[in-house]
């Protein structure tokens, strides 16, 4: 799946790992009402494209996808500070 990391010179292969850990910040820095969101930019520095439609759960499932999340930041994340405002689109 890796095999075109072998092509690359080093130069290549440093300017690849430099997007990969923007891309990686960008996603750890999110905060808020973003760490909720698809993220096809990440996955679209892969080289092999997806092979499909990603599957969506139905809402009732979704939602208590949603809640086991922030209950898992309950956990994982005890002290980061809470917001109050509300989702904008």
């Amino acid at each position: 799946m890796d095999e075109d990391l072998e092509t690359l010179s080093r130069e290549q292969l440093i300017v690849a790992m430099q997007r990969l850990r923007a891309a990686v910040r960008a996603h750890r820095d999110a905060s808020g009402h973003d760490l909720c969101w698809h993220h096809p930019a990440l996955w679209a520095l892969l080289p092999e494209k997806l092979s499909g439609a990603i599957a969506v759960p139905a809402w009732p499932q979704f939602m208590r996808g949603c809640i086991a999340y922030r209950q898992s930041l309950d956990q994982e994340a005890a002290a980061a500070p809470r917001i109050h405002e509300e989702f904008k689109d």
